[in-house]
C-alpha cells in the first residue's frame, strides 16, 4: 500500500459508514441534552511527569491484526490499573475493526476520560461523539480542509469535549496552533505511505509552544523510546500495538513510564 494515499482510502470507507447512521442535526442536539457527563480530558493530560494515553486497537493498516480483543473492557481496566490517564477507543470499523459499541462498553467500565479515536470528517460524527460520551476525540489536520479543521474545532469546544489535533510536520503544526489547538498530537507515522520515522519527533516536538500539551504518537513500544520523547518536550505518549500484544499490560505499564 505503500504507494498509494492510504489516509484518502480510509476517509472513503469512513464516509460511506456514516451516511448509513446519519440523522439530522436538530435530533443530535435533543439527544446530547441525555449526554454522558464530561470527565475532563485536558486536566488528566495536564499533570506532572509523563502521561499515557492507552489505546484498545485490534487491527492497523500498517500491521494488520494485532489483537482479538474479545473483552474491550477488560483490557481497558487493565489500562486504568497500570496507571494509564486517558484510554483511547478505536471506532473505525473497516481498517482498524473497531466499533462504537467498544467506547460505549469501556467508558461504562472505567473513570478515566475516553478518546474516540477515529477519522472524523464530518459534523455529525463531532455531535455523535459527543453524545456517545467521548471526552477526547481526534482531528487530523492531514484529512481535513482549513474550513473543517476550524469548524470541528470549534464544534467540539462548545460541545465541552477536548479536541487531539495531530500533526506530521510543521505546516500543518502551524494550522494547529491557528486554530487554538491546547492539545497536539505529533504522529511520527507518515498516513501517506504508513512508514514511522523517530525524526518526526526530533524534528516538531521541540519546536511546538512550551503551553501546549503535545502527545507523541506512533510507533513507540520502549522505555527508551518513551524517555526520548519526553526529552524532546513530550507531556504524553499514545500506545496502542505494545500494549494489546503484552500479556501483562499492567506491568508493561509500568515499565513504560518507569513507575
Amino acid at each position: 500500500m505503500s504507494d498509494s494515499n492510504v489516509l484518502k482510502l480510509i476517509i472513503e470507507g469512513v464516509l460511506e459508514d456514516v451516511e448509513k447512521r446519519v440523522v439530522p442535526i436538530s435530533q443530535l442536539r435533543e439527544q446530547i441534552e441525555n449526554a454522558p457527563p464530561l470527565r475532563g480530558a485536558y486536566k488528566s493530560l495536564n499533570q506532572p511527569g509523563m502521561r499515557l494515553i492507552a489505546e484498545v486497537k485490534r487491527s492497523s493498516p500498517s500491521k494488520g491484526e494485532l489483537a482479538a480483543i474479545p473483552d474491550p473492557q477488560l483490557l481497558a481496566e487493565k489500562y486504568q490499573e497500570g496507571g494509564a490517564d486517558l484510554i483511547s477507543v478505536l471506532t473505525e470499523e473497516r481498517r482498524f475493526k473497531g466499533s462504537i459499541a467498544d467506547l460505549i462498553s469501556v467508558r461504562s467500565a472505567i473513570d478515566l476520560p475516553v478518546l474516540r479515536k477515529d477519522f472524523i470528517v464530518t459534523e455529525f460524527q463531532v455531535f455523535e461523539s459527543r453524545i456517545l460520551g467521548a471526552d477526547l476525540i481526534l482531528l487530523i489536520v492531514a484529512g481535513l480542509s482549513n474550513s473543517q479543521l476550524k469548524d470541528f474545532y470549534q464544534l467540539s469546544t462548545e460541545l465541552g469535549m477536548d479536541v487531539l489535533v495531530e500533526i506530521h510536520d510543521m505546516d500543518e503544526a502551524e494550522k494547529a496552533i491557528e486554530i487554538g489547538a491546547r492539545i497536539i498530537g505529533v504522529n511520527s507515522r507518515n498516513l501517506k505511505t504508513l512508514e514511522v520515522s523517530e525524526k518526526v519527533f526530533e524534528s516538531i516536538l521541540p519546536e511546538l509552544p512550551k503551553d501546549l500539551i503535545k502527545v507523541a504518537e506512533s510507533g513507540i513500544s520502549t522505555r527508551k523510546q518513551v524517555a526520548l520523547v519526553e526529552r524532546l518536550g513530550a507531556n504524553a505518549v499514545l500506545i496502542g500495538e505494545s500494549l494489546v500484544k503484552a500479556g501483562n499490560p499492567v506491568h508493561t505499564i509500568k515499565e513504560l513510564l518507569n513507575r
